[in-house]
């Protein structure tokens, strides 16, 4: 397969709305795109498990070389393994979802559609990529659409939370191209990750560099204490943007911590593990408690994605493969479940007009449909068996219980401990959210609550896309642990020296 499709298919449909002026006509084209990509992965999917049924061992499949500059060398290398295929997987399945949820849209209603494709564009490009300058590249790209679409279409202090998550981010930029560069300048002159990988690396340099990558990449996902820019930028995003800055855009962080920052560098990866596994127990346990005095539903969840990204972290952090498999498997599961509760909290807001939850109550019984999302995706938060949150957490632990002694072991009780605090938020806003007498902002509703009406098709669409990759983990996980486990083996072949 020619991964540039993945490439074209997001840039031609954005390029395609601009001279259009219908607002219907933008949304049937952006959705028609988003279902072509979703489509290419799809088929990407198979043909990727086709060649490794097959007996393809290669570290990467489907590689692209294109020539960009000769001096310094840098080229669009272009290739994908298990892991790039699980997060276009991911990615694409977000991005039609998002077009669906986003059909209400009429301020600017190209110009966010526009953002929104331009932002995929970036995720794909940036999962394919294995030249680390394009790679920086394709990540940047998904900053500023970030910027704008909270800046314009988001709520509540949107200017304020626009500005902190782009200087946030860029600032983890920064330290992100400080280490490639240094990389590039004292390992080989070559930002080729396949050829780094190749390369012997001193164990100063690892130690020096990948603090930089990892604390870069880690800004992206919520790495504690850079997550302050997580409840402002999620809290104030359209539904959309608030469903691409969870689902997707942190995952981009944690897939270049463990796929470039730990690949790349297994001595620094050694050397700063302990600090990594303290951080991510901080975020997980001060995540979950945080989220319990959240009373706005975006709170809630913005929180909570702080808590639950640190799983993926500690994961990291363990050096292990079960751990590793378990940090991917909980990245995919994070990225589809968060989505679906911020579009969830998008259709509840787009009714009630409030995202506070001691303001409704009832809501069963008027929005059933959506309400039975609300439950599946918070029971699915709190690790209920059967749906992904579960296996991923679940894998998590037991890859970080093979570390025998006590320091790794009190980690991941402490982490075990954050399922009861998630219990008790997520019980607690179910319960008044959807059970119990009916109001709106404390107002008994009565007869007059006929007239709100509960998920449109589309939002039904987007709602039914996301509740199926949940259960599609999380009762069948096996195909997308054959996917991940031979990637997180390589991973751990270079702690190993295999």
């Amino acid at each position: 397969m020619n991964l540039l499709l993945l490439l074209c298919i997001p840039l031609i449909t954005s390029l395609a709305i601009l001279p259009v002026r219908s607002r219907a006509m933008v949304r049937w084209i952006s959705l028609f795109g988003s279902v072509a990509q979703l489509a290419a992965a799809v088929f990407l999917f198979f043909a990727y498990n086709q060649e490794r049924d097959t007996g393809n061992t290669a570290v990467v499949l489907f590689e692209d070389h294109f020539k960009f500059i000769s001096n310094p060398e840098i080229n669009f290398h272009f290739g994908v393994d298990g892991i790039a295929v699980a997060m276009i997987l991911l990615t694409s399945f977000v991005l039609v979802a998002g077009v669906l949820v986003s059909w209400k849209i009429e301020k600017m209603t190209r110009e966010f559609y526009f953002l929104l494709l331009l932002l995929a564009l970036g995720a794909f490009g940036f999962f394919i990529s294995l030249d680390l300058f394009v790679l920086f590249f394709f990540l940047e790209i998904s900053v500023i659409p970030k910027y704008l679409l909270i800046g314009i279409w988001g709520s509540g202090k949107k200017e304020y939370a626009a500005n902190k998550l782009a200087l946030m981010l860029m600032g983890g930029s920064a330290l992100i191209l400080v280490g490639i560069l240094l990389l590039y300048f004292n390992a080989g002159h070559t930002f080729d990750v396949l050829q780094l990988s190749h390369t012997n690396i001193n164990g100063q340099l690892q130690k020096t560099v990948f603090p930089l990558l990892f604390i870069g990449f880690g800004v992206f996902t919520a790495l504690f204490p850079f997550h302050t820019w997580v409840p402002d930028g999620h809290s104030s995003a359209p539904t959309a943007g608030s469903m691409f800055l969870a689902g997707i855009s942190m995952k981009l962080g944690g897939y270049g911590c463990l796929r470039i920052a730990t690949f790349l560098l297994p001595e620094g990866a050694r050397e700063y593990a302990n600090i990594i596994i303290i951080l991510s127990a901080i975020a997980i346990l001060y995540g979950a408690f945080a989220t319990m005095m959240q009373k706005d539903l975006k709170y809630i969840n913005a929180y909570s994605s702080v808590s639950h990204v640190g799983f993926s972290l500690l994961g990291i952090g363990m050096l292990t493969q079960t751990a590793f498999t378990g940090a991917l498997l909980q990245m995919v599961s994070h990225g589809v479940m968060t989505a679906l509760f911020f579009a969830v909290i998008g259709i509840i807001y787009d009714r009630t007009h409030t995202r506070q939850v001691n303001e409704m109550g009832g809501l069963m019984k008027l929005l059933p449909f959506t309400m039975t999302a609300f439950f599946i995706v918070g029971l699915c938060s709190l690790g209920l068996p059967g749906l992904s949150g579960f296996v991923a957490e679940m894998t998590v632990f037991v890859g970080s219980w093979e570390n025998a002694d006590a320091f790794h072991r009190i980690a991941t009780i402490a982490a075990c401990v954050s399922i009861v605090v998630t219990a008790v938020y997520i019980l607690r806003a179910i319960g008044k959210v959807a059970m119990g007498p009916l109001f709106v902002n404390n107002i008994t509703k009565g007869m007059e609550s006929n007239s709100m009406k509960d998920a449109t098709w589309n939002e039904k669409l987007a709602l039914i896309i996301l509740i199926g990759g949940i259960l599609a983990i999380g009762i069948m996980p096996e195909w997308l642990n054959k996917l991940l486990k031979p990637s997180a083996e390589m991973i751990m072949n270079r702690f190993t020296g295999n």
